[in-house]
């Protein structure tokens, strides 16, 4: 089992699209798929048409208990821990207990012959959750918007990553993501080659295609479902394959 979060304290960079979207080709690929939603927001919840969680269904025992994983719901062929609001509460709860942390890892340890791959979408934010998420994980993929606010964000990540090296001196980056780029605006273009010229393992952009990645979410569907054999699923498989290739899964 390979587990992934998708990090960026900046919001709107893609991670919950990028979550969904690729946790559903990799289960059409064969993999068996965990997703897990860590923002007490619940995007990734919802967008996978999952209603009515209460709270014991996500993270927040295993947060601030050091409890197992808690049975997931099951949606378009994945597993998923969802959100609920009150997963807010274990941030205060987090930051009070010496190695909190790190709880989710050791709960991963326990289904680890469950699943193939493990696919975390952290909060927006710089938090104890976003920390529970990274520190769980073996690598992080990291969506960048290709604009200023995309590039502005990346000093903030990379000094939340030397934190967390502290407990995991392994962790690294394995594939940054540019996101919601238009090819015909000269910025997003002088962004992306900004992005090209300074960081490694960087996979193509993805496109902004709007209708239908909004639509998809309003229909609470990974694009796969809502839009099979379309130009933003063809973005998706692109992305997955580099995903494939970094964890080293054959699918």
């Amino acid at each position: 089992m390979k587990t992934l979060t998708v990090f960026n304290h900046a919001g709107g960079a893609g991670k919950t699209s990028i979550v969904r979207d690729v946790g559903f080709e990799l289960a059409q690929a064969g993999q068996r798929v965990l997703l897990i939603d860590l923002d007490p927001q619940a995007s990734l919840t919802k967008w996978l048409g999952v209603t009515d969680v209460m709270e014991d269904e996500t993270v927040l025992p295993v947060a601030v208990d050091g409890q197992p994983l808690p049975t997931p719901r099951e949606a378009h062929g994945l597993h998923l821990i969802p959100s609920h609001i009150n997963l807010s509460l274990a941030e205060a709860q987090i930051s009070g207990q010496i190695g909190a942390v790190m709880t989710l890892r050791a709960a991963l340890f326990a289904v680890t012959n469950q699943y193939d791959v493990v696919l975390i979408d952290s909060p927006p934010s710089l938090g104890q959750l976003a920390a529970l998420g990274a520190l769980a994980s073996d690598m992080i993929v990291v969506p960048v918007l290709t604009s200023q606010k995309g590039l502005d964000a990346l000093p903030g990540l990379e000094r939340a990553l030397e934190m967390y090296r502290r407990l995991r001196p392994e962790l690294r980056v394995g594939l940054y993501v540019p996101t919601m780029y238009d090819g015909r605006r000269l910025h997003d273009r002088e962004v992306l080659s900004a992005l090209q010229s300074s960081l490694p393992g960087l996979a193509d952009p993805i496109p902004f295609r709007g209708a239908i990645w909004m639509d998809s979410t309003t229909a609470g569907q990974p694009v796969g479902v809502y839009a099979p054999n379309s130009v933003q699923q063809q973005d998706v498989q692109r992305l997955t394959r580099r995903v494939l290739d970094l964890l080293e899964v054959s699918a």
